[in-house]
């Protein structure tokens, strides 16, 4: 009896360290998933449409008169994406140790974009960061409903063309070489077209249909790594804004984005020089790049930017002329925003045209296309009906 009752105390004191390592062993998990989040931060490239909200929110509360410190720590909590509650985090503690705004924000450069930063130093030098953060705000939320209307416009057409080409090829590798089988019973020479596609599945059915997938492959890394050069990215954007059917809609949502940036940069009473510079950098066209380069020189020479807009190919009369008046009557960001809304609402009109053009056209599209196909793989029913009807 001893025996049996001492087993079950030589146990117990494994059960009680079985049990204590578990919380050591989540607490080690989850510090190791907190440095990961931490590593990823410094790196973390802020959604547009997250750094709007977080933009307005904290505007708001600003103007509510709460310190910016509990402003950021309110956000904090709120903020349901790991790792951006990380970035605010540590951007409070960077505050709460006695630095700016605008110093916090700048070691984060993914998340918060240089109009942002530059933004917020116009705030602080001004003292009025509310009113400046709702401006940037407001631009952040124009661009991404651009963003969204030009998205929302082609997704519709690439959606049809890929179920076009999945379709097609479904039809081409199982379908013809069925068709293929129960011809060659005919004993007959088939018509071109049939002939045609049948070679046409054959080949991608074989070794053809392999170094055709490898051939795409490597085309697009080409293009890409071409692309990825200076040269390459000029041609790029030129194709762009010369493209049939979109390109007079990349061209109007390029000046939309310039004018509205310059605009809103020169309100915020951000420097006409480094206004340059972020509107060259946010434009992500190599053309404007090129002209606030010209701007800025010809303005740091005493020039004035209607004069280098007008001699751009790039930029229409239109905005010579608008861009000339507001330098005239001193209010050069305030014509600017103007042009801005002009091209938004072009933009507008031209996506709600283009959409309704686009959806015609494909459906045309895909009646040639798949009509094609069927109407080739039943010609020699055709020719061998019209053959035992003449019989």
């Amino acid at each position: 009896m001893a025996f049996i009752s001492s087993a079950p105390a030589a146990k117990t004191p494994l059960r009680a360290g079985a049990t204590s390592k578990r919380p050591n062993i989540r607490a080690a998990q989850n510090l190791a998933k907190q440095k990961a989040l931490e590593k990823k931060a410094l790196n973390y490239k802020l959604p547009l449409g997250e750094l709007a909200i977080f933009t307005q929110q904290l505007a708001s509360l600003l103007t509510a008169g709460l310190p910016l410190v509990q402003c950021l720590e309110a956000l904090q909590e709120q903020t349901e994406d790991p790792v951006f509650r990380i970035i605010i985090r540590d951007v409070r503690q960077d505050i709460s140790a006695g630095n700016s705004f605008s110093s916090a924000v700048k070691k984060f450069p993914r998340s918060f974009n240089s109009l942002f930063v530059s933004m917020v130093e116009a705030g602080e030098a001004s003292g009025a960061l509310a009113e400046i953060l709702g401006k940037v705000a407001a631009y952040f939320e124009s661009s991404v409903k651009l963003a969204k209307k030009v998205k929302s416009a082609m997704t519709y057409p690439i959606a049809v063309i890929g179920l076009a080409i999945v379709l097609v090829t479904v039809l081409l590798i199982f379908v013809i070489p069925v068709f293929s089988k129960m011809f060659a019973d005919f004993g007959k020479a088939l018509p071109a077209p049939t002939q045609m596609l049948i070679d046409f599945s054959n080949f991608l059915r074989g070794w053809g249909g392999l170094w055709t997938l490898i051939g795409i492959i490597a085309a697009v890394f080409l293009i890409k790594k071409y692309v990825s050069t200076p040269a390459g990215r000029a041609h790029k954007d030129r194709f762009l804004v010369r493209a049939p059917i979109f390109g007079n809609l990349i061209h109007k949502i390029a000046l939309s984005r310039f004018c509205r940036t310059y605009a809103t940069l020169i309100r915020s009473g951000v420097p006409i020089l480094r206004t340059l510079e972020i509107v060259s950098a946010a434009s992500g066209k190599v053309q404007i790049e090129n002209a606030c380069v010209d701007i800025a020189k010809h303005v740091s020479q005493g020039g004035q930017v209607s004069e280098v807009v007008a001699a751009d190919s790039f930029f229409p009369p239109m905005m010579k002329h608008m861009i000339k008046a507001g330098e005239t009557t001193g209010n050069v960001d305030g014509m600017m925003g103007k042009i801005a809304d002009f091209y938004d609402t072009e933009v507008d009109a031209t996506t709600a045209a283009l959409t309704s053009l686009i959806e015609p056209l494909l459906i045309v599209f895909l009646g040639v296309v798949v009509g094609g196909i069927v109407m080739a793989m039943f010609l020699p029913i055709f020719n061998l009906a019209g053959v035992a009807g003449g019989i």
